[in-house]
């Protein structure tokens, strides 16, 4: 049986939880912004009880203090200071998580962190230092084949392998950057294929044609893209319709 976690970064927009409302009932994870990129104590509340009430399970999503750009443009950033965000920002949310009764399952970075993270040891190393500090029990969710499971090895988290349903990928692996043609996929019918071809072989197909071997604990579809819902529902009948189970992340990964 293939099982694999679907989650969705949530809390992002001030826009009443409208969006994030309609999402949540279609997927199992809810990776919820922890105030520096975007949200705030408002939605981090507000996205809390939504979550809960829809027995999703939730995810810190910490980036970088740089919400003119959402968290997206790359920083001169020590190790130091990235522990010191990821660290703020987790009790952040874990404040409100107690508040609410829910329990935090997973940390997630968040955009140019999550990159940069990605292909730099001393930065992958500083954000699992940071959550092993606050709960070692914590699940890392960070990119397939990146420096985040060897840096989570090392701290001694578990780690989740994380594919993009509506990214590209370069041959590397790595995610095509947003600026370039095609980075972000908008034709529903080709985020379905992609979706089940990771879940179910192993492979994505990378912005040139070549086939990129990827584990798929959870597949990520982003929650601030208006045509989300429908994005979410369609996504999680193909998976089904497949023979795939839609599981939260600890359930996947144990």
């Amino acid at each position: 049986m293939i099982k694999i976690d679907f989650n969705c970064d949530l809390g992002e927009l001030s826009d009443g939880g409208a969006l994030d409302a309609a999402v949540l009932p279609e997927i199992t994870s809810a990776s919820v912004a922890c105030g520096f990129h975007a949200g705030g104590p408002a939605e981090m509340e507000r996205t809390l009880a939504l979550a809960k009430l829809c027995g999703c399970a939730v995810g810190a999503h910490p980036g970088f203090p740089d919400r003119a750009n959402f968290g997206r443009t790359e920083m001169d950033v020590s190790p130091a200071e990235v522990r010191g965000y990821v660290l703020y920002q987790l009790g952040a949310l874990a404040a409100f998580c107690r508040a609410a009764g829910v329990r935090m399952e997973y940390v997630k970075p968040h955009g140019a962190l999550y990159n940069m993270a990605a292909r730099d040891c001393a930065l992958a190393g500083a954000v699992c230092e940071a959550v092993a500090a606050f709960d070692p029990s914590l699940i890392l969710l960070g990119l397939s084949g990146s420096l985040m499971r060897e840096a989570a090895q090392s701290a001694g988290l578990t780690f989740a392998s994380e594919v993009f349903a509506d990214r590209a990928y370069l041959p590397d692996g790595s995610l095509a950057p947003r600026g370039k043609p095609g980075a972000v996929i908008e034709d529903m019918d080709v985020i379905s294929r992609r979706v089940v071809r990771m879940a179910r072989e192993g492979v994505v197909e990378a912005i040139d044609g070549t086939l990129v071997p990827i584990r798929a604990d959870s597949v990520c579809l982003h929650g601030d893209n208006p045509g989300a819902a429908e994005f979410a529902g369609r996504i999680r009948a193909a998976l089904e319709r497949e023979g795939v189970t839609l599981a939260p992340l600890r359930e996947v990964v144990g």
